[in-house]
């Protein structure tokens, strides 16, 4: 089943039809029992066609996005790469193979745009990326309740400068994309689940590359437990879980351009360069 969170609140999917949820977003998402739940609203019936598409708001309401780093091998080789002449490139060899991972608050929601809206390079950097990331919908618990598609816009300048400027590279306005809806599912998709990501530039594709959830190192629980370890999230949260794609010197993005990050079954994240 998949939620969208839309202008006109919460919308679920299933079995081809929509059904509308009366309640708050923050409400219905931050429940461990979220699957138990959509099953229940969809056995009350009243499903129906929507007419025409509806507007989507970010899959997040009141919930924190954080990010994880290093969790894939080309991001090791990229950060070592970038960081090398700043003197940091150990640093992302040795987080690698460490037990504890990188995790850093990306974005509130408000930082963050909808499948379809406008993400932002920024205008001190020189050297800019998406960088496609299956994303956890968490509970306040810490429980994996469901899945969602993230586009973490970063600064390789700004990053590959010292690893300190990490948060300049990563926060700002309009740094996250995420969407374009919520899986519900017991289980996250396949390890074989190819994430896709394609960019492309007046009609044409200027970057395209693709991996696999299980070329992942950590695993997702692993991965929230240490978010949670020292950090509380009332409404819950939403956590990428690193990248497996990462565009070399040769390509930044550039006004205009569109980003496409497809993880089926949760389907295509569809952002514009501002």
């Amino acid at each position: 089943m998949k939620l969208y969170h839309t202008t006109e609140g919460p919308l679920l999917e299933a079995e081809r039809q929509f059904f509308r949820i009366a309640a708050d977003w923050d409400e219905f998402v931050n429940d461990d029992n979220l699957l138990r739940k959509a099953r229940a609203v969809v056995e009350a019936g009243g499903g129906a066609q929507v007419p025409g598409e509806p507007t989507l708001k970010v899959p997040a309401q009141r919930q924190e996005i954080w990010a994880s780093g290093v969790t894939y091998f080309n991001s090791k080789l990229a950060r070592q790469e970038e960081s090398a002449r700043a003197g940091g490139g150990d640093f992302y060899e040795r987080v690698y193979h460490a037990d504890r991972p990188e995790l850093f608050c990306k974005a509130t929601p408000q930082r963050a745009v909808a499948s379809g809206g406008q993400v932002r390079i920024r205008k001190d950097s020189t050297w800019d990326v998406p960088e496609p990331e299956l994303t956890l919908m968490v509970t306040s618990n810490g429980k994996i309740v469901g899945y969602t598609i993230g586009n973490d816009m970063s600064s390789r300048s700004i990053e590959g400068e010292n690893p300190l400027y990490l948060p300049q590279a990563k926060t700002y306005d309009g740094c996250a994309g995420l969407g374009p809806c919520l899986l519900i599912a017991e289980t996250p998709p396949a390890p074989e689940t190819e994430i896709v990501l394609t960019v492309h530039r007046d009609g044409h594709e200027v970057f395209g590359g693709r991996t696999t959830l299980g070329s992942m190192k950590r695993k997702l629980q692993d991965l929230v437990d240490y978010l949670f370890r020292e950090c509380s999230f009332p409404h819950g949260c939403l956590l990428m879980t690193g990248t497996g794609i990462v565009p070399g010197p040769e390509f930044t993005l550039a006004s205009g351009d569109e980003i496409r990050i497809t993880i089926p079954p949760i389907g295509t994240l569809i952002n514009y360069v501002k």
